[in-house]
């Protein structure tokens, strides 16, 4: 890993042959296998016939996938996952605004007009898909993977009874149909205000 960084290779080249690796660090072929082996887990490298070992474009997110699984993390990492998926929909007006169309509130509006009625505004089949399309409006992919590895934690943390501590609300609560409306004719700060009111029962449960 500190050879990659430090050096001038770049991904779609080749590294030097195992033996030569072995020369330069002054350790066995065996350990520069084991070190190659390792790069490739993490998908630093890959092997290309004729070629060898190449640098690779890692995927940051593939690690993630490996592990983020709710059922196999401590209480606090949880938490921590929770608080992430939190931020980042707060967080992310800007690219809301800058990407969505008219087709996107469309779909938007589609998704509110089948919006369970109850008393409690949490519905997991239904937040997966409203918020999953404010995450696909973004246009970052990247955030899109990351949405997806978030919700499976933030649905088992909400039903675990984990944070069952609830505080007296803070503001009012947005609805969805509030939010989409905001995003028609809104601005980005007033969207980031109604989004953390529309999360402050989330919010409420961890601060």
């Amino acid at each position: 890993m500190e050879f990659l960084a430090a050096s001038e290779i770049k991904p779609g080249d080749a590294l030097p042959k195992e033996v030569e690796l072995a020369d330069a660090f002054g350790v066995s072929r065996t350990v520069i296998r084991e070190a190659l082996t390792r790069l490739r887990v993490m998908g630093l490298v890959e092997s290309v016939k004729r070629k060898g070992s190449v640098v690779t474009h890692p995927d940051v997110l593939n690690p993630f996938e490996r592990v983020l699984h709710p059922r196999i993390l401590n209480e606090e990492t949880l938490r921590d996952i929770f608080e992430i998926r939190l931020v980042l929909e707060v967080g992310m007006a800007d690219l809301l605004f800058a990407r969505v169309t008219e087709d996107d509130l469309r779909e938007l509006d589609a998704i509110v007009a089948d919006e369970p009625q109850r008393d409690v505004p949490f519905d997991s089949d239904f937040e997966v898909r409203f918020h999953g399309k404010l995450y696909a409006i973004s246009g970052n992919r990247t955030l899109r993977r990351f949405q997806a590895l978030l919700l499976p934690v933030f649905t088992h943390v909400h039903a675990s009874g984990m944070l069952e501590k609830l505080g007296k609300p803070g503001r009012a609560y947005v609805t969805h149909k509030g939010l989409v409306k905001l995003l028609r004719t809104g601005t980005p700060e007033q969207f980031r205000e109604a989004m953390r009111g529309h999360l402050d029962h989330q919010f409420l449960r961890i601060l």
